[in-house]
């Protein structure tokens, strides 16, 4: 079973060498902000030197789980990273190690998932591991969703857990779903190793620690069932707007199939609407936008389980907007990363509709009204 051992609840970091200090981190802007003499407290500095601890944190907890993995016969197989893998290329649909030496699950051209760890157990399950640092784990919550569902996909023939490590004091851990064990240790203070990388002079810094044993591997030799993002999202797209009779095929879309697909994507796109349709429902000033411009609709679901309407416009390649409704019935306008998946969805999706994915403001009057009665009847 899993139980976390002393050594990882007190952050003991005597069996791991220097390792620590041979990773790269990613501290050109807190070294910056440090010679510039910003104070501590500026929230600048304190963002940066965050982000670096969250950095060291998750190299130290993974230096850990490496000997815990071992050292423990309940583990059958642990995936490498980092200082440890021995194959830096990045294979498409498949699991591999990025650039950043990070796992994770790519498409040809973006990532679609990363894993700060992965690991096997006697009893055919399949860990990933989530390691931070944050106090409030709402939206830790929210990623082990779509992780979980990606892992389903391509690893049917294992069961799907995660191990979740935190430092003592984090909030909302009880909210975690049951196939998350979580552990916590002692508060985690990266001030050695900023220390060592300002020291100019490293020479007393010991050879890295390797650890050898059967039960590492790389992470594209785990066998997957083959999945195609692209092409399995157009298929969605496709059935969901297939139905003879009505305008979505609401069987399809409830499928406990489908609906892990939608926990993966988080959003299943099944339309669009004209520039003047938009205007109408989001209030929106058109005068900027071409008359032929279209404005993609999806279905969004969100992490209470309730699928709403979401738009998107997208005006060039690079250059897409999401709108949609806040709690209080107000338009949230948000400018998506010109380089994120959403983009190139969207991109995709709307090549692929034709006019007879055309939809009229009835329709969505209609899907917004059996979304609500289906959310609600689950609720009870």
């Amino acid at each position: 079973m899993l139980k976390i051992s002393d050594t990882i609840k007190n952050l003991n970091k005597d069996d791991i060498a220097d390792n620590l200090l041979h990773y790269d981190y990613n501290t050109k802007h807190l070294l910056s902000l440090m010679k510039k003499g910003i104070d501590p407290e500026d929230p600048t500095y304190l963002s940066s030197y965050r982000s670096f601890e969250g950095e060291a944190f998750e190299n130290f907890i993974y230096e850990k789980l490496l000997r815990y993995a071992q050292q423990n016969d309940y583990i059958t197989k642990f995936v490498l990273k980092g200082l440890h893998q021995h194959s830096a290329k990045a294979y498409a649909n498949t699991l591999s190690i990025s650039e950043k030496q990070q796992i994770v699950y790519r498409t040809k051209s973006r990532e679609i998932s990363e894993f700060d760890a992965m690991f096997l157990t006697r009893d055919n399950e399949l860990y990933f591991v989530e390691m931070t640092l944050v106090k409030n784990v709402l939206k830790l919550r929210k990623r082990l969703r779509k992780k979980k569902a990606l892992l389903e996909i391509i690893f049917p023939q294992y069961t799907i857990k995660s191990l979740i490590i935190l430092n003592e004091g984090a909030a909302g851990t009880k909210q975690f779903p049951d196939y998350c064990t979580v552990w916590f240790t002692k508060e985690f203070s990266a001030k050695g190793v900023l220390e060592y990388l300002m020291d100019l002079d490293k020479k007393n810094l010991q050879p890295q620690d390797t650890i050898r044993s059967k039960k590492m591997i790389e992470a594209h030799t785990l066998k997957l069932y083959p999945f195609r993002y692209y092409n399995t999202m157009s298929w969605i797209t496709k059935k969901l707007r297939s139905h003879k009779k009505h305008i979505l095929d609401f069987r399809f879309l409830y499928s406990f199939k489908v609906q892990r697909y939608h926990d993966l994507y988080n959003k299943f796109y099944i339309g669009y609407i004209g520039i003047e349709e938009a205007r109408e429902i989001l209030g929106i000033d058109i005068s900027p936008f071409k008359e032929e411009q279209r404005v993609v609709v999806a279905i969004e679901k969100k992490h209470s389980d309730e699928i709403v309407l979401t738009y998107y416009i997208q005006t060039s390649r690079k250059k897409l907007y999401l709108y949609s409704f806040n709690d209080d019935g107000d338009v949230v306008k948000e400018k998506k990363d010109p380089y994120g998946i959403t983009v190139t969805e969207v991109f995709h999706i709307n090549r692929m509709m034709d006019a007879s994915y055309k939809l009229s403001l009835a329709n969505l009057k209609t899907i917004k009204k059996l979304l609500k009665q289906k959310f609600d009847q689950s609720s009870e």
